[in-house]
């Protein structure tokens, strides 16, 4: 006997069949039971129909909002709906229209406040679009990022944000030919997809450059692994002291995106001599774990030595903190990307687009003069 169960999604839900895999045994096959006193089948759009006295395909052009309806029509419909609480079954409508106004977003570190503003960015304009986000993670795992997509495309997602992907290109530019595709915080250059980028290079010059305006010359720069644009920022960190002539006193050490390895990246540094008298941070967390590492060593910051982060978080403006840092603008990146990917499903552009927004510098306290006045 068939039963069935409701799975519930954001604010969509499907209806899925459940086969038993053992026939029963030698009884006549019964009418399904019942449901429960306190169970409620769940409405139809028929039921919705014969409320309003209307036929089910009116109904339907009125909940995708079509103009031609009479105005007593819609009325008529839309009181049934609410009489009945009646819910659109999202998957079967969009089989149909093959269009479900739904958005798969995939985070490669949801514990990375960076990408909470750009997920903050992502929501508002896909709502002021009229579109549902479906978001997941690959938890800075190519192969849990491969099936979090896989599993967004299955869902009929009409397009993909991918925020910081840490898989392939030839990966990314594969999922690319199967639904419209924008990469955030990652350049691609294929034709395949398009791009929503801050200039990297640029902010860990900006960060050197502004070091060195303090009188700095031993700056050093814990990197950020392999994450999504942190090889940019190392190279911008050493063209920067190559033109400014500092190139004998570069120094870079493994560090990462999270705490972690940036405390692992300070302690490198601190068994270095002659120490550093700056200290570029791959991003926040990583300036935050460098911070900590300092502090236990018994050095003051910015007294002893000065530090930055990158992407000027809201964990870097806390009083406690007040961590000098480079601004990307992730809430307004989170709207550009869905923008694009407005461009390809609904106006229909196939011509790729790469887009580049400038960093800035937040000054706050972790800076200051090289000690001793100079080096």
């Amino acid at each position: 006997m068939d039963a069935e169960f409701w799975v519930y999604f954001g604010t969509f839900q499907w209806n899925v069949p459940i086969l038993n895999s053992k026939p029963e045994s030698s009884q006549v096959p019964s009418s399904r039971k019942p449901p429960r006193p306190n169970q409620r089948k769940r409405p139809t759009i028929l039921d919705v129909a014969r409320r309003a006295g209307v036929s089910k395909s009116l109904v339907s052009l009125v909940i995708r909002g079509d103009a031609r309806v009479s105005p007593s029509n819609r009325g008529a419909v839309l009181e049934a709906v609410a009489e009945l609480g009646y819910r659109p079954n999202a998957m079967a409508r969009g089989l149909v229209q093959r269009r479900t106004r739904m958005v798969g977003v995939v985070v490669s570190d949801l514990s990375n406040p960076f990408f909470g503003d750009v997920v903050s960015g992502i929501q508002r304009r896909a709502r002021e679009l009229e579109y549902t986000v479906l978001f997941s993670t690959g938890d800075r795992q190519q192969d849990l990022e491969v099936e979090a997509i896989e599993s967004l495309l299955e869902l009929r997602v009409d397009g993909l944000i991918l925020a910081g992907p840490r898989i392939e290109f030839e990966t990314i530019e594969g999922f690319g030919r199967s639904a419209p595709l924008v990469v955030l915080h990652r350049p691609t250059a294929d034709d395949w997809s398009d791009s929503v980028t801050n200039d990297d290079p640029k902010g860990a010059q900006i960060a050197v450059e502004h070091c060195a305006s303090l009188g700095h010359t031993r700056i050093a720069h814990i990197d950020g692994g392999p994450g999504a644009g942190a090889q940019a920022r190392r190279e911008g960190y050493e063209q920067a002291m190559h033109r400014l002539g500092l190139e004998r006193h570069i120094l870079v050490v493994t560090g990462g995106f999270t705490e972690k390895p940036g405390r692992r990246g300070a302690q490198e540094l601190l068994s270095r001599r002659p120490l550093p008298t700056a200290v570029f941070a791959a991003n926040d967390l990583c300036a935050l774990g460098a911070l900590n590492a300092f502090e236990e060593s018994g050095l003051t910051i910015p007294e002893d030595i000065s530090l930055l982060g990158y992407d000027n978080t809201s964990v870097a403006a806390l009083r406690h903190v007040s961590l000098t840092s480079i601004h990307q603008p992730s809430v307004r990146m989170g709207r550009m990307a869905v923008d694009r990917l407005f461009e390809r499903i609904d106006k229909g552009r196939t011509e790729p687009r790469h887009d580049v927004v400038s960093p800035s510098l937040v000054v706050r306290d972790t800076t200051g003069p090289v000690p001793g006045g100079g080096e």
